[in-house]
């Protein structure tokens, strides 16, 4: 089919077979769809993917940013440090445990957390007790001088996974390289359980309060209590834990997605590299930063504004009028109307005096309004990947200068 003839290139479509059909379909026959011992296969096959000794899936990755902050000692009169350039929920998982955020800009020429401006945070605010790191779009910030400096103040790095699988750099897999590491495996992301995540430490006093408070604070495993003749129907809660287990019916599809995943980032990484070819030849066009071990969920195009003359939505409204199925990637935290009512959790910046807005964040800004995010999933077909080129490329020569 010529790329002429394709009316519209969704944004992103889940790489989903019968494998998965199948898996789904035993678990709905099996009599027990919550979770058992599907999720704790799934789990082990995650820890030993990554290499970390625990791995312990959750019903969102967002409940997997809550988790880990709590077993941090995350709770009122702590703060977090992170970046103003991720989804909301990055931040948003430290107010639920009473605590407050604090946020250090991006690196100029990545989406990245600035190890820079983490030290300046840490030097002067002894109350920040956990750094969180965003890989955006599955690109690895610099974990190693992220690790070095939070060693150096005695805090704790939880990284934010959401778009890291399978990204490995040297040192190992992200989410491996810090205290903890939080997964999601959202519709979109680089694989699916339609909803969830998972969560990885090394640190078994860690692994023991995030198993203890994912399920209501209760002492001990109690899934099988009503299958296993043997299983005692007695338990202790020790904690006000949380609610936030991932059945089997999704850990099913996890098994099943984690098993491709390596030909899933293969394929991605076909797609960006006929991306980067055809964009690169146009100097309107910024393309994305690409460290070791990137996993390319995104892909984050950068518009040269000294080359067009048009903003980024209106290139971004073109794309859409011309069948392309696009995102922003982020809108960044100080935009949010949240804050205007919710000063208290802020940390030293708030948004009366100015003191949390643009101002402070130049890099996230500047990023923010040139970056639209393209349609990228394994199986677009080649005519799909052509239709974007060919549309984008159009679009610039639309608006150049």
């Amino acid at each position: 089919m010529p790329s002429d003839k394709i009316d519209f290139v969704p944004f992103s479509v889940p790489s989903i077979g019968k494998e998965e059909e199948n898996a789904v379909l035993n678990v709905l026959r099996s009599g027990w769809l919550t979770t058992g011992k599907i999720t704790l296969e799934f789990e082990k096959m995650f820890a030993e993917k990554l290499g970390a000794k625990f791995a312990l899936a959750v019903n969102s990755a967002t409940s997997g940013l809550i988790l880990a902050m709590e077993a941090l000692g995350i709770t009122k009169g702590t703060k977090i440090l992170t970046t103003p350039y991720t989804f909301i929920s990055t931040a948003t998982a430290a107010s639920h445990l009473g605590a407050q955020i604090e946020y250090a800009d991006i690196e100029k020429d990545s989406y990245s957390i600035d190890s820079v401006k983490i030290e300046e945070k840490l030097s002067k605010d002894k109350n920040i007790k956990v750094v969180v790191p965003v890989h955006i779009a599955g690109n690895p910030c610099n974990m190693k001088e992220i690790c070095r400096i939070a060693k150096k103040y005695g805090v704790s790095v939880l990284e934010d996974c959401a778009h890291a699988f399978p990204s490995k750099t040297k040192e190992g897999f992200c989410g491996t390289l810090g205290d903890i590491g939080v997964f999601s495996f959202y519709a979109t992301k680089t694989m699916t359980t339609a909803e969830g995540g998972m969560i990885v430490t090394n640190d078994e006093k860690l692994a023991s309060r995030i198993k203890k408070m994912r399920l209501h604070g209760i002492d001990r495993d109690v899934w099988n209590r009503y299958t296993d003749k043997k299983a005692s129907w007695l338990y202790d809660v020790v904690e006000p834990g949380f609610k936030c287990n991932l059945p089997d019916l999704l850990s099913a599809m996890g098994i099943e997605q984690l098993k491709k995943s390596d030909l899933f980032l293969k394929k991605r990484i076909s797609i960006i590299k006929k991306y980067n070819e055809a964009f690169a030849k146009h100097d309107c066009f910024i393309l994305p930063p690409d460290n070791e071990g990137n996993a390319w969920h995104l892909y984050l195009l950068g518009l040269n504004f000294e080359k067009l003359n048009c903003t980024r939505d209106e290139f971004a409204s073109e794309l859409q009028k011309n069948g392309l199925g696009i995102s922003m990637h982020f809108i960044p935290h100080y935009h949010f109307s949240i804050w205007e009512h919710n000063d208290n959790l802020l940390g030293d910046l708030t948004k009366a005096d100015e003191g949390f807005c643009e101002k402070k964040f130049p890099n996230c800004e500047k990023h923010f309004l040139r970056t639209v995010t393209l349609p990228l999933w394994p199986d677009m077909m080649d005519e799909m990947v052509q239709k974007v080129i060919e549309v984008v490329i159009q679009t610039g020569k639309k608006y150049a200068n």
